[in-house]
């Protein structure tokens, strides 16, 4: 007995042939012929998008808050920037280190 490999699909084709099954416009078993799946995973997949398509809307519009740790590369030219004008600063007073 050969043991079949399971077949892996990535998120784009899961929605695909989710919104594909969403149309409406092919039964799930033309669907599931067409993409080469059992038609049970399609209505699965169909089921899944339905139901995670509120939480698309849900989250508020806007710019997101930029977390410092995410962004070192931020951080460290504000360091540089910040140096420049303490440096700056202290020449112009005469305040020696």
């Amino acid at each position: 007995m050969s043991k079949r490999k399971r077949k892996s699909f990535s998120s784009d084709f899961k929605a695909r042939v989710a919104l594909e099954a969403i149309h409406g416009l092919k039964t799930l078993n033309e669907i599931a012929q067409e993409f080469d799946v059992h038609p049970v995973q399609v209505s699965t997949w169909k089921k899944e998008v339905q139901q995670k398509a509120t939480s698309l809307f849900e989250q508020k519009r806007g710019p997101k808050a930029v977390d410092p740790v995410e962004d070192p590369e931020k951080l460290y030219s504000e360091i540089g920037r910040l140096k420049v004008e303490l440096d700056w600063l202290q020449k112009k007073s005469g305040i020696s280190r």
